[in-house]
């Protein structure tokens, strides 16, 4: 992390990733899977921008860098690698085929994806941590 500005930023999105997984659950408990889905979806990306700003003091424009800039983190820190398919099944099959397509089926992967978006952005946290 450069700078402490970067640093406030950095928590601030992961505050908000915390956000919007809260919505997704609260989208879940009133049946609302696709919401809860594209909800769980957007606090994975938050989490990673903020993972990517913390390490790199780069914030990513768009989604593409964000995926481009996980991997050259994976690259350097093995450790991000643990991130690494559970963001592309978030993006893939929570956000494209549940969200996008509608077809959130079956459901019960669909909402164990949701809910396991907690994991995401805590291991996410951990390794913005890791200098």
């Amino acid at each position: 992390m450069s700078s402490m500005a970067e640093a406030d930023v950095a928590m601030r999105m992961f505050q908000d990733a915390w956000d919007l997984h809260s919505e997704a659950m609260e989208e879940l408990g009133r049946g609302k899977l696709r919401n809860a889905a594209e909800k769980a979806w957007g606090a994975t990306k938050r989490a990673t921008d903020a993972l990517i700003l913390a390490r790199t003091g780069e914030r990513p424009a768009t989604t593409a860098s964000t995926t481009r800039e996980l991997h050259n983190l994976a690259e350097v820190d093995e450790r991000v690698e643990v991130l690494v398919g559970r963001y592309h099944t978030r993006a893939n099959y929570l956000h494209g085929h549940c969200f996008y397509d509608g077809m959130c089926e079956p459901a019960g992967q669909v909402e164990r994806r949701i809910r396991e978006t907690t994991e995401y952005i805590q291991d996410a946290q951990e390794l913005a941590s890791i200098q």
